[in-house]
């Protein structure tokens, strides 16, 4: 067994309960290009693209949920764009631990990819999680909203 099947704390299958816990439903179907989500508020629906891999499908739910939580109802407008950087900082605050994320910048030697797929999250929100620890070196735990 490896560190990351003994550390992992959010799987997908918590994800979809979750998700059923809150009153809504999650669907795959195909989208165009480059969306991997998307939550429609009005009908409790969560869909995700049919064509994701274990750990696209994992993150994009996971950012969905957050957009659930909070009833956002787009991202089209300057509120809708906060609500989509609040959703990626949750998805990264959330699927990604501190310690796990350490032990994988020190196994891999900070090599990104390798971290990722260690992590079992996309590069995106590999990407994110470290925009936010360098946001909390730069401007301290207040301007980050949580501490990593």
């Amino acid at each position: 067994m490896t560190w990351k099947a003994r550390c992992q704390t959010t799987d997908i299958d918590t994800l979809y309960a979750r998700a059923g816990g809150m009153g809504l439903r999650v669907e795959e179907d195909c989208l165009p290009r480059g969306m991997n989500g998307y939550y429609c508020d009005a009908l409790g629906l969560i869909v995700l693209h049919d064509k994701l891999n274990a750990r696209q499908r994992l993150c994009t739910l996971q950012h969905e949920l957050i957009h659930a939580h909070y009833h956002d109802t787009g991202c089209g407008s300057v509120i809708g764009l906060r609500a989509e950087l609040r959703a990626r900082r949750e998805t990264a605050l959330t699927l990604i631990s501190p310690v796990e994320y350490r032990l994988a910048e020190s196994t891999y030697d900070g090599e990104a990819y390798s971290m990722a797929v260690e992590l079992g999250v996309t590069m995106q929100v590999l990407k994110d999680y470290q925009t936010l620890l360098e946001q909390h070196v730069r401007y301290g735990a207040e301007m980050v909203g949580q501490q990593p």
